[in-house]
């Protein structure tokens, strides 16, 4: 230890001064004197998080003079410190003249590895947790806006010296919608965040007498942003098992992604439908720019997402989820030229 205490150079740090980053050359170990220095590393969506404290008589920075690797962490003084620094030449001569010293602190080094790996798979739990609140905290309120604003528009309108009695019912019945909407929403986030299959409560319904007026109501939405719904098949005149609402959910998620990727210049959005032997096919297909090559093989994996500002990649793998609640299939499809085609399945009676 005499050739340690020999070689040591004094060092004073400011509070908050870096001591060194993560990459730089590990040409040394420090030991602390007074004051305290803290430990970080980026982990989760590059925060930075505090991985151990060094109080006075401790050391840090010894990894990287061992294995002769650039440093995985930064240092930074906590507080005004005054530290002690041993160029790494002279502490593996050191360890070299003295086995019992290098068992030591090989004993050392295994037990602040066994420390800092729990702390540090710790701080990424926790920051993939913060990070999926976040996500799930932006895809409420990104889905929400379009119910939310009905339901402002709808309010101001009844409330207006001028409306009739008639425009008041009309709004009345559209809040009520709109409320229900937002609490199946809500419901299937729940079921969503559960992970385990639905079971499914479907009815027998007429398709077009289901799908019509939901698809005039996505007209009037989709129309405030200058995109035209239209039918190139009219859907056909079959009996379909159905949960209304959850399916709802399918058609309002589908058809609030080709307005965004058709925001803001407006384009037009094509419906069509096919009948299978066993299975009726619905088809939604867009005018935008299809879909991205780095997306396509992740497009209904949960929190998959590219190139939106709010997105959060949780609409599709929802979408997903429902269909196959029904027993159907989900697929999409881009050719080159044309905007992207989303579908589903549903089986037939």
């Amino acid at each position: 230890m005499r050739g340690l205490n020999q070689a040591a150079q004094s060092r004073a740090c400011a509070a908050g001064e870096v001591v060194f980053k993560e990459g730089d050359r590990g040409d040394g170990m420090y030991f602390v004197a007074s004051g305290a220095v803290q430990i970080s590393a980026v982990v989760g969506e590059g925060e930075r998080r505090v991985l151990s404290r060094i109080q006075p008589g401790d050391f840090f920075g010894e990894m990287a003079v061992v294995d002769n690797e650039p440093r995985s962490a930064t240092a930074s003084a906590e507080v005004p410190s005054q530290l002690y620094f041993v160029p790494s030449g002279e502490v593996l001569n050191t360890l070299r003249r003295s086995p019992r010293l290098a068992v030591n602190l090989v004993r050392e080094f295994s037990h602040r590895m066994r420390e800092f790996n729990r702390h540090y798979i710790q701080e990424v739990l926790q920051a993939e947790r913060l990070t999926l609140v976040g996500r799930f905290a932006r895809s409420i309120v990104h889905d929400f806006k379009n119910p939310l604003n009905i339901i402002g528009i709808s309010a101001e309108m009844a409330a207006m010296h001028t409306a009739t009695s008639e425009m008041r019912d009309s709004a009345k019945q559209r809040i009520r919608k709109q409320v229900d909407r937002l609490s199946n929403m809500i419901n299937e986030l729940l079921e969503f965040t559960r992970g385990s299959q639905t079971s499914a409560v479907l009815a027998a319904a007429n398709y077009p007498a289901y799908l019509n007026p939901l698809v005039e109501e996505l007209r009037a939405e989709a129309a405030l942003k200058n995109v035209e719904i239209e039918y190139q098949t009219p859907p056909p005149d079959l009996s379909v098992l159905i949960d209304p609402a959850r399916l709802s959910h399918v058609f309002y998620n589908l058809v609030h992604n080709a307005v965004d990727a058709m925001t803001p210049a407006g384009g037009k959005m094509f419906f069509r439908f096919i009948v299978a032997e066993r299975e009726l096919v619905t088809e939604i297909e867009d005018t935008g720019k299809g879909i991205a090559p780095e997306i396509a093989p992740r497009l209904f994996q949960a929190f998959a997402t590219y190139g939106k500002a709010q997105g959060t990649g949780l609409g599709l793998s929802i979408c997903k989820r429902i269909v196959e609640d029904h027993g159907g299939r989900v697929f999409a499809r881009s050719e080159p030229g044309r905007g992207a085609v989303f579908g589903f399945a549903l089986p037939l009676r």
